[in-house]
């Protein structure tokens, strides 16, 4: 399975934070990538400057027949087409989708590495990921997303709200 997570912290032309994600997943549908489960919105104050928009954030089990290069390519387009402007690390931005986890796949390139390199780290990718396959285990280090989560610090665990809202498909 295939793991992707999408943040916005700026509205955009399309509107809220809300839509540029919508929009995305939309896209994404689009593109023949096939969405098999989507969990709520969650919110978290933007790290590590506390003084940006706050950022919404879902997390996308899909299924897709070809390469992580090509779903990475797609990605870059429907960025890039939501307003994307590549700026400093951290920095606000309308739309950010990453492959977290690519079939277990464990790779390094240029432009990539799976997986995500962070995403343990992150209570903004991993409380979705818990909701949506429980089951999951990080490809390296064979922990499951309850454990990671309970490795958070404090801080990471409770500055997160899961909103009771979804993404609203288009498509």
């Amino acid at each position: 399975m295939i793991h992707l997570n999408i943040g916005s912290n700026l509205d955009s032309k399309y509107g809220s934070r809300f839509n540029n994600i919508s929009i995305a997943v939309d896209l994404l549908i689009n593109s023949k990538i096939k969405i098999k489960k989507i969990s709520n919105f969650y919110e978290t104050p933007s790290y590590p400057n506390n003084n940006f928009p706050k950022f919404l954030n879902v997390g996308l089990l899909v299924d897709y027949n070809n390469s992580y290069l090509d779903l990475f390519k797609i990605i870059k387009k429907i960025e890039k087409k939501l307003g994307r402007i590549q700026t400093k690390k951290n920095d606000p931005r309308v739309i950010d989708i990453d492959i977290i986890d690519f079939r277990s796949e464990v790779t390094e390139t240029k432009e990539l590495i799976l997986p995500h390199p962070r995403c343990h780290l992150r209570n903004f990718v991993l409380f979705p990921i818990l909701q949506i396959d429980p089951n999951w285990s990080h490809p390296i280090l064979k922990k499951n997303a309850r454990f990671l989560i309970n490795n958070l610090n404090r801080k990471f665990r409770i500055e997160i709200t899961r909103l009771q809202k979804n993404v609203i498909i288009q498509t």
